[in-house]
């Protein structure tokens, strides 16, 4: 009778373990079920603000490639201001142009470079006066017979010629 006993004893523990441990699993289940919801609710959240992300940059990117149209719209807008070859609307007196010892007049076009002496005397500083625009910075006006002619400082680039503006 003892190994009876001690045999359904057995049993029954091994039941109630058993039923602690389907218990335990059941209630483990549904807990990971809940945390891997959490877990793909929480990648669907970060999916759609990487997809927000990626509208703002796109959104940047299109605002910055306007401003630099912009930008160049401008930028043509100001070299056209310079044109390459015009004449004057309007004709100043000035005193007699001299030209360079050994030289005489020769008319000067546009991509063409003014030596050096020309930048010494011929300069016009006062290019208000003569209804001129303020020359953009590296580049001076200077005189060249009854033309004024818009050239680089260091080079002597002619950037533009402005035909007739003199007597």
């Amino acid at each position: 009778m003892k190994k009876f006993t001690t045999a359904a004893l057995a049993a029954l523990i091994a039941a109630g373990s058993m039923a602690t441990a389907s218990a335990a699993d059941a209630q483990s289940r549904s807990e990971r079920n809940d945390r891997h919801e959490q877990r793909h609710d929480n990648r669907e959240d970060r999916r759609d603000d990487r997809q927000d992300d990626r509208r703002d940059d796109r959104y940047d990117r299109r605002e910055w490639r306007e401003d630099r149209h912009d930008d160049r719209q401008d930028y043509r807008q100001q070299a056209r201001a310079y044109d390459r070859w015009q004449r004057a609307e309007r004709r100043y007196n000035a005193a007699r142009y001299q030209p360079p010892r050994g030289y005489r007049y020769q008319q000067w076009s546009y991509g063409q470079r003014m030596p050096s002496y020309y930048s010494r005397g011929y300069v016009i500083n006062d290019y208000s006066r003569y209804g001129l625009r303020a020359p953009p910075r590296g580049y001076h006006y200077v005189r060249s017979g009854n033309d004024v002619v818009l050239a680089s400082v260091g080079g002597g680039l002619i950037a533009a010629v402005i035909a007739g503006l003199f007597n």
